[in-house]
C-alpha cells in the first residue's frame, strides 16, 4: 500500500474536475492531503462522505490542507460515466479538485483503489507532510475524529519543516 520510499502511492487519474491542473501527491509533498474516495451512486458517500469532505475542504480553506475527491468506480461502470460526474458535481455543488480514478486494465478495479488496497467506498485517506498515510479509514468517518487528525497534521507544519 505504499510506494518504493514509504510513500503514499500517487494517484492514476484519467480527468480532472474542479481544478485547472491535475494534481500529484508528489507536487503536493510538505502539505497534509485528504483523499476521499466516493462513488455517485453509494449511499455512504451520498449522505456523509461527501457532504463531510465538502465541510472539510470550507473549514481548512485557509491552510495548505488539500482536499482530493476521487471518483472511483468499481461497479456499475456504465452509469457511472465522467459526464454523469459532472452532473452529480453540479448538482452536489462541490467544490473541491474531484479525479476520475483511471479504469484497471483487465479488471474491474480502479488502478488507485488497487494501489491503496481500499475495501470499498466511502474511503478517507489523510496524507501527511512527510507523503506517508497517517489514516486509512473504511466506511463513515467521524466529523471530530477526521478534523481533530488533520490539525493534528497542520500544526505539524514547523516539524516537517524542520526535519526536511
Amino acid at each position: 500500500m505504499s510506494g518504493v520510499d514509504g510513500a503514499a502511492p500517487e494517484l492514476a487519474v484519467s480527468q480532472w474536475f474542479n481544478t485547472g491542473e491535475p494534481l500529484t501527491l508528489a507536487a503536493l509533498r510538505g502539505r497534509p492531503v485528504l483523499l476521499h474516495a466516493f462513488q455517485m451512486l453509494c449511499p455512504g458517500c451520498v449522505a456523509h462522505g461527501t457532504p463531510q469532505t465538502q465541510r472539510a475542504y470550507e473549514l481548512f480553506k485557509a491552510t495548505d490542507l488539500q482536499v482530493i475527491g476521487l471518483h472511483t468506480v468499481f461497479e456499475h461502470h456504465a452509469a457511472m460515466t465522467p459526464v454523469s460526474l459532472q452532473a452529480f458535481i453540479h448538482e452536489y455543488r462541490l467544490t473541491f479538485p474531484i479525479g476520475v480514478d483511471a479504469a484497471g486494465d483487465g479488471t474491474p478495479l480502479p488502478v488507485t483503489m488497487g494501489r491503496y488496497a481500499m475495501q470499498g467506498t466511502p474511503t478517507s485517506i489523510l496524507i501527511g507532510r512527510s507523503g506517508r498515510i497517517v489514516h486509512h479509514g473504511f466506511g463513515q468517518q467521524s466529523d471530530m475524529a477526521l478534523g481533530a487528525m488533520i490539525a493534528a497534521e497542520l500544526a505539524g507544519a514547523q516539524t516537517y519543516a524542520a526535519q526536511a
